[in-house]
């Protein structure tokens, strides 16, 4: 049986709620288009535009309930979904606060249009959605059949979980992790248990992130690198060994012994799955060697629950951004700089930084604020030799400092607002935006994101993939050529 689930972008949320429930004990009305996510793991709808429904305009007495959504404003939002290949939902409220359900009447109103919707949709899916103050429960109609929604993720800073009712605790947790689950509680290491998290680079960063994660008692990971363990890699890889880069034989004198070397280089995505297996055998690790601008790996982690970047190419940057906004992912985007001026070796201001990525305005778009580069997109797109013909590389050995303490400062970061997001731990005034470490002054400072709403990726715009999921493009090359 397919599962069924919500995304809501947090700002978007927030104003649904605010019409709902206004204090005046009522019932509202409104429409949701949504973009959809069709994987093994279930269905997910994404809410992308919110149509806010007018009291005695657009949700007036009914015929057969309370009230109902005019005809003319159904038409309306309906041909808008069709057009723009969306999903369309009704949205209405119900007294109390932590459990909810259609009533008889919702259902036959169901049962009268929502055939009728999904044609003039084009196949949808159609839906409803009902809400109390915590709680939601859903319908959704396809051609295959009717279905319940089995929960709905409000996706800010904190991660918000709704479902018809409060969910019954879980009883007991594995040894292994009773320490923290006084703090999470049985019910929260479940949850992590049935966690699915992507990383995008398993370097110095991502081996230690994905370490972390299974130790936090992580089920699922999803793993991506393009590359195999190099000697020069070894202080900062996670679990590698000197097998896995065999110095004596990358440095053998006879060219075709190096070159035999290189290729039975163990893949650092191999190195991570390995560590995260013997860290806890029950974890499940996709492990992807290949490279995420590759659509049909980009693909794997659409239905991620969180998304870690730890590689630092533009292209990596826009193909993560995209997922984030066009997936709606919370994300992270994470790293360490050492500059070390090049004549006369003196090191200037080291920093760490971990950048918070959320589905919503001003959420941290790398777009927005500058961190994706149009010129190092075209750069890194050319091959080798089409980059030293056009003097953009005068030597393609050269490599940037790095420490593996350096990268923890970040993947702390990271992680620690990974996790406590992901249980709403985080206080309501904790600061936002970008955070930057700078070691050697000890000291940390936070940066506030900017938002453009004509931005093609996070914007409002029509042209804007933000919410679209399966219905949009995603920003990757289709094969290797």
């Amino acid at each position: 049986m397919n599962h069924f689930s919500f995304r809501f972008p947090e700002d978007l949320f927030s104003q649904l709620m605010a019409h709902l429930f206004p204090g005046d004990n009522d019932e509202h009305g409104a429409i949701i288009a949504a973009g959809i996510c069709e994987t093994a793991r279930g269905t997910r709808f994404l809410a992308r535009r919110l149509f806010i429904a007018r009291k005695g305009i657009d949700y007036v007495p009914g015929r057969y309930g309370y009230r109902a959504l005019t005809a003319d404003f159904v038409l309306r939002v309906s041909d808008y979904c069709a057009r723009e290949r969306l999903c369309y939902f009704s949205v209405h409220c119900h007294g109390g606060d932590d459990s909810v359900s259609f009533s008889s009447t919702d259902i036959a109103s169901h049962r009268r249009g929502y055939p009728a919707l999904l044609d003039i949709t084009q196949g949808g899916p159609v839906g409803a959605l009902v809400f109390a103050r915590n709680a939601v429960a859903g319908s959704i109609w396809t051609h295959s059949g009717v279905f319940t929604l089995d929960h709905a993720v409000v996706i800010g800073a904190n991660l918000r979980v709704m479902r018809p009712n409060i969910a019954q605790l879980v009883a007991g947790v594995d040894p292994m992790f009773s320490r923290q689950a006084l703090i999470f509680g049985a019910d929260g290491q479940k949850r992590l248990a049935e966690a699915k998290i992507g990383i995008i680079g398993l370097g110095g960063a991502g081996s230690l992130v994905s370490q972390w994660l299974v130790h936090l008692g992580i089920g699922e990971i999803v793993a991506i690198d393009p590359e195999r363990l190099a000697p020069s890699n070894r202080s900062r890889v996670v679990g590698s060994t000197p097998w896995d880069a065999p110095r004596f034989l990358l440095e053998h004198r006879w060219t075709w012994v190096r070159r035999f070397a290189r290729e039975i280089a163990r893949p650092k995505v191999e190195i991570a799955a390995r560590a995260a297996r013997r860290a806890n055998p029950t974890v499940k690790v996709h492990k992807l060697f290949g490279d995420i601008t590759l659509e049909s790996f980009a693909r794997e982690f659409r239905d991620v629950d969180y998304l870690f970047l730890c590689a630092d190419t533009h292209q990596c940057r826009h193909v993560f951004n995209s997922l984030v906004y066009q997936y709606l992912i919370p994300g992270m985007q994470m790293g360490s700089k050492v500059p070390v001026e090049k004549a006369s070796g003196r090191v200037g201001d080291i920093f760490a930084v971990a950048r918070p990525v959320l589905p919503s305005a001003g959420g941290g778009c790398l777009w927005c604020n500058g961190l994706i580069s149009p010129a190092r997109l075209q750069d890194e797109a050319l091959t080798l030799a089409e980059r030293a013909r056009q003097a953009y590389v005068d030597d393609p050995d050269v490599v940037a400092p790095s420490v593996i303490t350096l990268n923890a400062v970040a993947c702390a970061q990271a992680v620690n607002d990974f996790l406590l997001g992901f249980f709403g731990l985080l206080v309501p005034n904790a600061s936002r935006g970008y955070l930057l470490n700078y070691g050697r002054e000890r000291h940390w400072s936070s940066i506030e994101c900017r938002h453009d709403d004509s931005c093609p990726t996070c914007g409002a715009t029509p042209s804007s993939v933000f919410g679209r999921g399966d219905r949009g493009s995603l920003p990757c090359r289709k094969s290797g050529h």
